[in-house]
């Protein structure tokens, strides 16, 4: 079972990158590396092209940021990529969500 070794390595090497500490829940990733983001008060908005994320249109998604009390924050900035605990309110879903910070709209 190298395989289920090398993923653990694997997370462990992710979180310490983000300095993001696993507690109470597992979640999953969801790569978002190649979207357009936008950061809102409590929600983070993503799209395929620039375009449509600033007019709101095409594939255009909006999560709202997931909270857990037990984490010190919800929003981890590396030098390259951001991670973004995100909840879809889809299926009860919630996600560690990595986009890359040069594609961030401000």
């Amino acid at each position: 079972m190298t395989l289920l070794d090398n993923e653990r390595e694997i997370r462990k090497e992710i979180f310490k990158y983000f300095g993001y500490v696993e507690d109470w829940r597992i979640l999953p990733f969801d790569d978002c590396r190649g979207l357009f983001w936008k950061l809102y008060s409590s929600n983070v908005a993503y799209a395929s092209t620039e375009f449509d994320l600033a007019n709101e249109s095409g594939e255009m998604w909006l999560d709202e940021i997931y909270t857990n009390r037990h984490l010190p924050k919800h929003v981890y900035r590396g030098e390259d990529f951001t991670m973004i605990l995100t909840d879809p309110h889809c299926d009860g879903n919630q996600f560690l969500s990595i986009f890359t910070n040069v594609l961030e709209v401000r």
